[in-house]
């Protein structure tokens, strides 16, 4: 029971401190585990403060067990995904708490237009958790089949966040 108290006390004065998005010059990274139909991956992302409410960022993606199509292994190429990204930080425009983020945005990457909308908790200043789904909105090949789907369909990932700056 002690140590319940001790992890409680520690958690509500962690949480006072934890600030999700502080706006301009602020810089968040994030790893996580991507699910997807076809298989699970890694995917890592950073987002950079430009404004108020802005930021920008870069996301790679890599599929780690792609599932094979017609007996045939993926290749790097298409397991990999590369984008960049501008995301709405509204937590605050929400009026929730100063240790959660909700972010909806939009990414241009090597196979697609989308869009995306995730969720920061930060326990402490430093280091937090988060989830997100994306989905392409437009692609750049009407005809997707074969590999061309993994990094053209809806993906979630949870994982990790962390300060930067």
């Amino acid at each position: 029971m002690k140590n319940i108290l001790t992890l409680v006390a520690f958690l509500s004065i962690s949480l006072l401190h934890a600030q999700a998005f502080k706006g301009k010059g602020d810089i968040k990274g994030q790893i996580g585990l991507t699910l997807q139909n076809g298989g699970t991956g890694i995917g890592i992302s950073s987002d950079f403060g430009i404004g108020e409410n802005m930021s920008f960022g870069f996301v790679a993606g890599y599929m780690l067990n792609a599932d094979k199509i017609a007996e045939v292994k993926p290749r790097f190429e298409d397991r990999a995904d590369f984008k960049v990204r501008f995301n709405a930080n509204i937590g605050n425009v929400l009026k929730l708490d100063d240790n959660m983020d909700v972010y909806p945005g939009l990414s241009l990457g090597l196979r697609n237009f989308g869009g995306h909308v995730g969720f920061r908790y930060f326990f402490t200043d430093g280091f937090g958790m988060f989830a997100e789904g994306s989905a392409p909105l437009a692609r750049y090949d009407t005809d997707v089949n074969g590999f061309e789907h993994y990094n053209n369909q809806f993906v979630f990932i949870i994982g990790t966040s962390f300060k930067l700056d």
